[in-house]
């Protein structure tokens, strides 16, 4: 099976792989982690808020971000957010966003859905007597939160967020139909140019499974830790 397999082209091109697709792909990553984080604490809180206008609107959102293919959404908001920028602006032309900056914006929206509905689990993990005496000491709704139900909530999600942000790492890779140079675009330009199809994708999914196994494992590990604190 492996007589005709080429390790060399491995050897030549992985410092091109790390250094450039790799490091790409872990840039986006880590800042759609972030901003999906914020916005998805945000929505959760909208959810949750007493105000049936404010959790309308959450809901309806993380409902369709959640019913449309992640694709699906690469490709809107890579053609769309130009013209939007324009409209924002009263631009004639479309704005110059750039591949970088519209990826990320799109995984910020479309993960901030699903760090949504796991921060709003988190949130209602925390005992409702804990939600009244902010209350009672006078914090309003945006302070109880922020000062008493979130700091708890992150703790018991930590395990969870960062399953999803092994999800996101392996969605990333979804770039790679915009042309983007990302850890698969990469080796896609590689595996075309020397003829190498087979060793350049079987060495990313190599890669893909080292990494999130051992992700998955040490997020194992910090789940066991959690609940041992609980």
């Amino acid at each position: 099976m492996f007589a005709n397999f080429d390790f060399n082209v491995i050897e030549r091109s992985w410092y091109y792989l790390f250094a450039t697709g790799m490091s790409f792909t872990l840039k986006l990553t880590l800042f759609a982690m972030v901003g999906g984080i914020v916005v998805g604490t945000i929505l959760a809180m909208m959810r949750l808020s007493s105000h049936k206008s404010l959790s309308l609107v959450a809901t309806s959102y993380v409902n369709l971000m959640r019913s449309i293919p992640l694709v699906l959404v690469i490709f809107w908001f890579y053609f769309l957010v130009p013209y939007i920028g324009a409209w924002i602006i009263g631009s004639t032309e479309p704005v110059k966003v750039g591949a970088f900056a519209s990826s990320l914006i799109t995984f910020i929206m479309f993960e901030a859905a699903y760090y949504c509905e796991i921060m709003r689990s988190g949130i209602q993990s925390i005992p409702r007597g804990q939600v009244n005496a902010g209350y009672a000491l006078g914090m309003n709704y945006w302070q109880t939160m922020g000062h008493v139900v979130l700091p708890q909530a992150f703790r018991n999600m930590v395990p969870v967020l960062l399953t999803q942000t092994i999800v996101l790492f392996q969605d990333v890779s979804l770039v790679y139909v915009l042309s983007i140079t990302d850890f698969v675009g990469a080796a896609s330009k590689i595996a075309q140019r020397d003829g190498r199809l087979v060793e350049m994708y079987l060495f990313v999914a190599v890669v893909y499974f080292v990494l999130c196994y051992g992700l998955s494992y040490l997020v194992k590990k910090l789940q066991q830790r959690v609940a041992i604190i609980r």
